[in-house]
């Protein structure tokens, strides 16, 4: 009989502990679902919302000032309409090219971080030398180099003109040169940022494998080769991932500073999807841009993603 007893007791206790940590459990995690609720509302809102939005949108002929009553159903019209559209093919052109900034960048800011890293005194002043650009308001640097890229009155040409030159690039003003005075602000802009990306990852690589390629006999530029570039290559996906898609989303610096000109040669597809919907007020037109942007950054991440099995080193 006391044995029973004490079994009852035993078990209603149990259950008491049981139901007691299952409390404590269900309430860390409301907790936890609180904490997180903001961001997961933000990422529906902000990013997912208009993502599917964009998606009906584009089998449409709609435009928001008109409201929803106005909507028009076009099935795949707009996406016909893309393929014959010169101005967004050449928008597509010039977005190509402009991933060309993002391994020039990587290579310029790599040799940068390995100089300041082990030969630089004040290696911080010359961090923050670097770094300014990349917080720097867009807006004020671009006006810089339209002023400093003037073709008639800019200090670049008349610093040319006084060495001799007697018709020096139009800069800004040359349908040919334009695209490639914006790569070279956004080249300038990202610099600093990849430079302290890259110092963050050579501080992992350990400093014994450079010892014994000292003892060995390795030159500097073997080191570089055969250590700091393969260890620091998961480094090297990440902002190679993270630039490129930077790329399809330049707008600011194109805005600023040509405004999608001269000629539409420096048009990038956001900028274009910007006059088309805000402008223009074809929402459905620019929907469909935006998935094909969205389709195509999707691509190359992917490419890049079972690319780099082959050269990152983890």
């Amino acid at each position: 009989m006391a044995n029973n007893t004490h079994t009852h007791s035993s078990t209603l206790s149990n259950a008491k502990v049981k139901r007691r940590s299952s409390t404590a459990q269900i309430r860390e995690d409301l907790i936890g679902y609180a904490f997180v609720a903001p961001m997961v509302l933000g990422l529906f809102v902000f990013t997912l919302f208009p993502i599917i939005a964009s998606f009906f949108l584009s089998f449409t002929d709609w435009n928001f000032v008109a409201g929803f009553s106005k909507v028009k159903f076009l099935g795949l019209d707009n996406f016909i309409k893309l393929v014959h559209d010169s101005v967004f093919l050449l928008s597509l052109k010039n977005n190509m090219i402009l991933m060309i900034v993002v391994p020039l960048t990587l290579i310029i800011s790599l040799l940068l971080a390995v100089v300041i890293d082990k030969k630089i005194y004040l290696k911080d002043f010359f961090k923050v030398i670097y770094f300014i650009p990349y917080i720097s308001s867009v807006v004020a640097v671009a006006i810089v180099f339209q002023v400093l890229f003037h073709p008639t009155y800019g200090p670049i040409n008349q610093i040319l003109m006084d060495l001799g030159f007697a018709n020096p690039p139009k800069w800004l003003a040359d349908p040919d040169v334009a695209l490639y005075c914006v790569m070279g602000l956004m080249i300038w802009i990202s610099i600093g940022y990849n430079m302290i990306i890259f110092m963050a990852g050579l501080q992992s690589i350990p400093k014994d494998l450079y010892e014994a390629a000292d003892i060995d006999g390795a030159s500097k530029f073997r080191q570089l080769m055969s250590i700091t570039v393969p260890l620091l290559s998961p480094t090297t996906f990440f902002l190679l991932v993270t630039g490129i898609i930077g790329t399809f989303k330049a707008f600011d610096v194109i805005s600023v500073l040509t405004g999608g000109g001269p000629a539409n040669s420096t048009t990038v597809v956001v900028y274009r999807l910007y006059e088309t919907a805000f402008v223009n007020l074809q929402s459905g037109y620019a929907s469909a841009m935006a998935i094909v942007l969205l389709l195509l950054v999707l691509l190359i991440t992917l490419v890049q993603w079972l690319g780099q099995r082959r050269w990152v080193n983890y």
